[in-house]
């Protein structure tokens, strides 16, 4: 069963006393629809560029890697990027981060999963945005964070991925921030750890 989060929500990803050791992070959405008649005969829709990323960070909150559209591989090939979607078409997820949890170092306590619009265009032009945690080896989806928040913010800090007990838990931020890469967004990521 999928859990699906909250802002602020934390739950454990390892499930009936089995540990994980492949993930995805799923990222999902659409434009939004202008209204009537006449925004969909002219120019009604346009394409919407986000890109995740995932920010790798230490026990003392250093960051130590990252994986985006400029660095789709990190961590030594423990955590790849499939890829950019620069429209956001199509059904299911439209970038996809894997994350072999096995293969981390044990100095890795945290991944950190942000979106953003890289044209600059703000959330109120985006429509069914989510971002899930996949079982990669069953393929059973663990936990689902719908993104709704329409707004004039163009990043948003969506969720982290960190060590506790020898388990690994999810932690639903959900924090808007505004940015057109990550990069833009590090005081928000900073304060999320």
């Amino acid at each position: 069963m999928t859990v699906s989060l909250t802002k602020g929500q934390k739950v454990s990803l390892s499930k009936d006393g089995t540990s994980l050791t492949r993930i995805f992070m799923g990222l999902g959405w659409d434009v939004a629809k202008k209204g009537g008649l006449l925004g969909g005969l002219f120019g009604g829709n346009e394409d919407i560029d986000l890109d995740a990323s995932c920010l790798v960070f230490d026990e003392t909150g250093k960051q130590v890697d990252e994986i985006w559209f400029r660095q789709l591989k990190g961590m030594s090939g423990a955590i790849v990027h499939t890829g950019d979607n620069l429209t956001g078409a199509g059904d299911g997820d439209d970038e996809t981060i894997k994350v072999d949890l096995s293969k981390l170092p044990a100095t890795v306590k945290s991944l950190v999963f942000t979106v953003n619009s890289f044209r600059g265009q703000s959330f109120d032009k985006v429509a069914n945005a989510y971002c899930r945690v996949v079982d990669e080896v069953s393929g059973k989806e663990l936990a689902k964070f719908a993104l709704g928040e329409a707004g004039s913010h163009t990043g948003l800090v969506m969720a982290k991925i960190y060590r506790h007990n020898e388990e690994w838990k999810i932690h639903a931020i959900g924090e808007k921030t505004t940015g057109r890469t990550f990069h833009d967004m590090m005081p928000t990521i900073q304060s999320a750890l």
